[in-house]
């Protein structure tokens, strides 16, 4: 037997607002929390990867994986998702946000020297700027803090040898190979952030896919500590930013309808 399944009730069966905020920032307390804990453990981890322990096949996998963390691999990824997802661009009836006419004629000034193509009605969905920003939101603010508040020296360019704790790896005490300005801005990650806050905004609009956007994130804060980028709880503590700054930009909606059309669907009885 067949029965009707509208997809207002599919929607209704999505997270509420309240909860979904909740366990964002819960989630973010909790890797918060093992952040703190992680800093007993940051000398010995970074100390181990940097000696080169880690399996090249692991590694391959783990630098694959960057691209979910890394603002290019990051925006092409939401790209793909514009190209594919109707809900998120094209003509459809649920109400889309029109490109300001500043914004069109910077992206035509950029293209027009390359190319033909003008871009004169750029569409997206509400969806797709929520997801944009929540997927940038937290490593903006990840590298807001490491550039004015936090200075800790990367475990590529640290005496790992000489610190005597974890403590000793803020600031430049024990710097040996400080080569750029991204040497001594190791905490909190940005990619870490970044990654967290991409996830968020996958799952909150592709629920279905959670445990696979949640399994691309680890793997990305795992490769900034294998590369000897960051310490652990440098992953931790980034990606907690990245969890906050999705719980305000998520936790206040639910992703649009495709249609208010009413579909039907196979359900046993």
């Amino acid at each position: 037997m067949t029965s009707t399944v509208s997809t207002s009730d599919r929607a209704d069966s999505l997270p509420t607002v309240g909860a979904l905020r909740q366990r964002l920032l819960t989630a973010a307390i909790a890797l918060a929390c093992f952040g703190v804990l992680a800093l007993a453990v940051d000398l010995d981890v970074a100390r181990w990867c940097k000696s080169g322990h880690i399996p090249k096949e692991i590694m391959r996998f783990l630098n694959f994986s960057e691209v979910f963390a890394h603002g290019i691999g990051v925006a092409t990824l939401l790209l793909t998702a514009l190209v594919l997802d109707p809900t998120l661009a094209g003509r459809r009836a649920t109400p889309r946000l029109r490109c300001p006419d500043v914004v069109k004629r910077l992206v035509n000034a950029v293209l027009s020297r390359w190319t033909r193509l003008r871009f004169d009605s750029l569409q997206v969905s509400r969806d797709f700027v929520r997801m944009a920003m929540t997927a940038f939101a937290g490593g903006i603010m990840a590298n807001v803090i490491k550039e004015t508040l936090v200075d800790r020296v990367r475990p590529r360019a640290a005496d790992l040898g000489a610190a005597v704790s974890a403590l000793a790896t803020f600031g430049d005490a024990i710097a040996v190979n400080i080569t750029s300005h991204s040497d001594a801005n190791s905490f909190p990650s940005g990619h870490a952030a970044t990654a967290a806050g991409f996830a968020a905004a996958l799952s909150w609009k592709y629920p279905r896919g959670t445990w696979l956007f949640v399994s691309l994130a680890t793997a990305a804060a795992a490769q900034r500590v294998a590369s000897s980028a960051h310490y652990p709880s440098d992953v931790l503590l980034g990606a907690a930013v990245g969890l906050v700054g999705a719980a305000f930009l998520l936790g206040n909606s639910k992703p649009e309808s495709p249609t208010n059309d009413t579909t039907t669907s196979p359900v046993p009885h």
